[in-house]
């Protein structure tokens, strides 16, 4: 059965199968002529002529060429030598002055009118002065030649100059060729090499404008692969001078290549989407393959990985399902990568159980086609990760045995980690070092990250010694740590105030060559400070500058409230000086410390002031700023002026005091015999939905006694029941005294039973009992004895 196939005027194929024109020179432009033929190939039998012709014209000065007969007799004897006969002559002689030469001797002795027959050895003589030195000038005077000797040059012929000029530099040279050729030779080759030079030079709006007529809907001239390559390569790469295109115009380009059946290869393609994953364009990068697909783009799974792995930072599990079903209806097969890139995400997001579905599937006809993709050790290692941060190490441990077993792949260092790092983070040491032992039994390296991890998880559970003395070991057996494991270790020690254990780890580590990075010297300074070693907290100070690190704001406070509770204000204020020299202002703890300093040593003046200029400064006093405030005036008798701060503190500043504030007037005022104020505070509290505490209760309790009002003691023993505030030793050691004292001893033992649900209080329970047996048997005693 025979098919015609319908042709359009503007189709490809039509195109294809039109004879090629051949070209002269007219009114300066390159123009057709009709019927061309192009020139057949030296035949086999001429390659001793050339060889002869070369020969001659090397040992023959040019000036005796016309008198030569031999070389005549080849060049000029019937039939005619073909052109491409001539070009491989010129070719062949080495020297450009004299294949020159060569060129005019043709001219002014060949016996055709015709100058096209020359086009062939005149584009040679150009491709040997573009090797030239001095190519620049050879080349501009070739082509100037070119239309004074009416030689039309060959589609190559253009090409190379424009090529040339282009390499060297001479663009406006390229752009002049291009545009003096007669429209019907600027085909989509000679266009595509002038986009080219274009791009390379940095002419982006030029190179886009000779690409506007190819993209043309009948454009008789449409783009190629090659253009696509050349425009994906210069614009998506992004790495030549002049490439500015957003990236919203590099994808409508892409789109417009689409309908003209042109697009990018699956490298550049790749880089485009990955650049708008990276920015966060990740609905554009979709619509981009999208489309890419209506068009019957022929993609790959590369682009779409990247796709995949933005999604997944993204958290957007949900289009990532949607990606990987477009992807099996558009026949595009998922990889190990996809997979991967799928598992890891579904791992991240808690969704283990899914994971784990996603890997049961993959050996089962996962494929579109039912083709499997065999999951790697990477993907085994991702799920046991995820199920050993999920606190399910033993299905880990079975992941691995079967992943061994079944798959034939073996554990290795990365295996181990994550399986070490779950049984250490839910205090398992024992497990993880069983783990440790094991990997060394199979030959399975331990890294640093193994040690690290097995000294973290040491340090967390209160085994700091048993972590150095394992890290000991390890060096002993040639795994050293690194700056990680002495900074696990450090921070340990400074976290239980051993601070001289801190100290030698620091300059143990100084001496093996790891750098401490900034958070080492901060915790080290800070411990220091808490442990008034200010001297050495100094030193560390001096070695954390030399090391190339800033103080942070953090560091220079527990710098100033290490000088402060050593009363040495003269350093604190030094420390002040070097924070804003450092162009780091003080911050409110800076100011809480300095007002904290000040009320300690009674200088309420100076503490008001450095508060007035805390807020000057813009920073808003705190909860601690008051309490400092407040808790010095009480220390020193002055309850009105702390009560006076205390109201200031909501009606002015709005903040709002807590338990703590209240404790310490509440207390304060119980002292003071000021038991009525004290219970209007509580009142305050319950108002404003401040939870007293058992310190709050037994401020109150103290006080009471004191004036012996039991009816409101009664009440507050109630409100502690209701509140679920559980007494302690102190409470039960007042109201046992107290109630005893006044026969409500029953009183007391409902109190207590009202917690029964409370393992502390039913001790206390007990304790109470006792006093009020000891004291019953003392007043009996007492009693016979009168």
């Amino acid at each position: 059965m025979n098919a015609k196939c319908p042709v359009s005027n503007n189709s490809k194929l039509l195109r294809l199968l039109k004879p090629q024109p051949a070209y002269y020179l007219h009114n300066g432009h390159l123009c057709t002529e009709p019927d061309p033929r192009p020139p057949p190939p030296p035949a086999q039998d001429d390659e001793s002529k050339i060889t002869q012709a070369v020969q001659l014209i090397i040992e023959t000065p040019h000036q005796e060429w016309s008198s030569s007969q031999p070389l005549r007799s080849i060049l000029f004897s019937s039939p005619s030598p073909s052109p491409s006969f001539l070009s491989k002559i010129t070719c062949s002689i080495a020297s450009y002055r004299q294949a020159l030469n060569f060129f005019k001797h043709l001219q002014q002795n060949f016996p055709f009118e015709n100058t096209q027959f020359l086009s062939y050895p005149f584009q040679a003589l150009v491709e040997q002065a573009g090797r030239e030195v001095e190519a620049g000038s050879r080349l501009s005077e070739l082509y100037q030649a070119s239309k004074e000797w009416e030689i039309p040059p060959t589609v190559n012929t253009a090409t190379l100059f424009i090529q040339y000029f282009g390499r060297l530099n001479m663009v406006d040279k390229s752009v002049i060729v291009f545009n003096e050729l007669d429209p019907s030779l600027k085909s989509t080759h000679v266009r595509n090499v002038l986009i080219e030079v274009l791009l390379r030079d940095g002419r982006v709006e030029y190179a886009l404008n000779v690409l506007d007529e190819m993209l043309q809907p009948l454009s008789e001239v449409p783009p190629d692969d090659i253009t696509g390559d050349i425009i994906f390569y210069g614009l998506v790469k992004g790495d030549r001078k002049g490439t500015s295109l957003s990236v919203e115009e590099i994808i409508k380009l892409v789109l417009k290549f689409g309908k003209c059946s042109v697009f990018p290869k699956t490298n550049w393609l790749t880089q485009l989407i990955s650049r708008l994953c990276g920015s966060g364009k990740l609905n554009q990068a979709w619509d981009v393959l999208r489309e890419l697909l209506r068009l019957r783009a022929p993609l790959e799974t590369p682009p779409f990985n990247v796709l995949l792995t933005g999604l997944g930072k993204n958290g957007d599990a949900k289009r990532m399902s949607t990606v990987l079903a477009v992807m099996r209806e558009s026949d595009i097969q998922p990889d190990v990568v996809t997979f991967g890139i799928l598992i890891n995400q579904l791992c991240k997001l808690g969704k283990v159980d899914d994971a784990m579905e996603v890997l049961k599937n993959m050996g089962e006809g996962s494929g579109s086609d039912g083709v499997s993709v065999e999951a790697d050790i990477i993907i085994f290692n991702t799920v046991i990760n995820g199920l050993c941060k999920q606190g399910r190490q033993e299905e880990g441990l079975h992941l691995m045995e079967r992943m061994r077993s079944m798959k034939g792949l073996e554990p290795h260092t990365v295996t181990y980690n994550c399986l070490i790092a779950g049984f250490c983070k839910v205090g398992e040491i024992e497990r993880g070092k069983a783990l440790f032992d094991q990997m060394n039994e199979e030959g399975v390296s331990p890294n640093v990250i193994t040690l690290n991890t097995l000294v973290d998880g040491m340090c967390r559970h209160g085994r700091i010694n048993s972590a150095v003395e394992f890290f000991i070991d390890m060096q002993g057996k040639g795994l050293k740590g690194n700056a990680v494991t002495y900074t696990t270790l450090i921070i340990a020690f400074c976290n239980v105030d051993n601070i001289i254990e801190a100290v030698d780890l620091f300059d143990q580590m100084l001496r093996s060559g790891c750098p401490p990075d900034a958070v080492v010297y901060y915790n080290l300074i800070s411990a220091l400070c808490k442990a008034g070693r200010m001297d050495d907290a100094s030193n560390v100070l001096s070695k954390l500058k030399e090391a190339g690190f800033h103080p942070d704001i953090v560091c220079y406070n527990a710098l100033l409230s290490g000088f402060c509770n050593k009363n040495k204000v003269g350093k604190a204020y030094e420390i002040i000086k070097e924070m804003e020299e450092a162009g780091m202002n003080p911050n409110s703890v800076s100011y809480n410390t300095l007002i904290a300093y000040f009320c300690k040593t009674g200088d309420f003046a100076l503490a008001c002031r450095v508060m007035k200029h805390m807020t000057k400064e813009g920073l808003v006093p705190t909860i601690p700023t008051y309490g400092a405030l407040i808790h010095a005036y009480c220390l020193n008798g002055k309850i009105k002026e702390a009560l006076k701060l205390f109201n200031d503190m909501s009606s002015i500043s709005k903040i709002s005091p807590n338990t703590i504030t209240y404790n310490i007037l509440i207390e304060s005022l119980c002292k003071n015999n000021n038991v009525k104020d004290a219970l209007s505070l509580m009142d305050d509290m319950k108002a404003k939905g401040v939870k007293p505490n058992t310190t709050t209760y037994n401020a109150m309790f103290k006080g009471l006694k004191e004036n012996n009002l039991l009816e409101d003691a009664f009440r507050l023993m109630d409100c502690m029941i209701e509140h679920a505030c559980n007494p302690d030793y102190i409470t039960v050691e007042i109201l046992t005294e107290w109630l005893s004292a006044v026969g409500e001893s029953g009183k007391l033992k409902s109190f207590v039973q009202g917690y029964k649900g409370s393992e502390e209080v039913r001790k206390l329970l007990c304790f109470c009992c006792l006093l009020i047996f000891v004291q019953a048997t003392m007043a009996a005693d007492l009693h016979l004895q009168l």
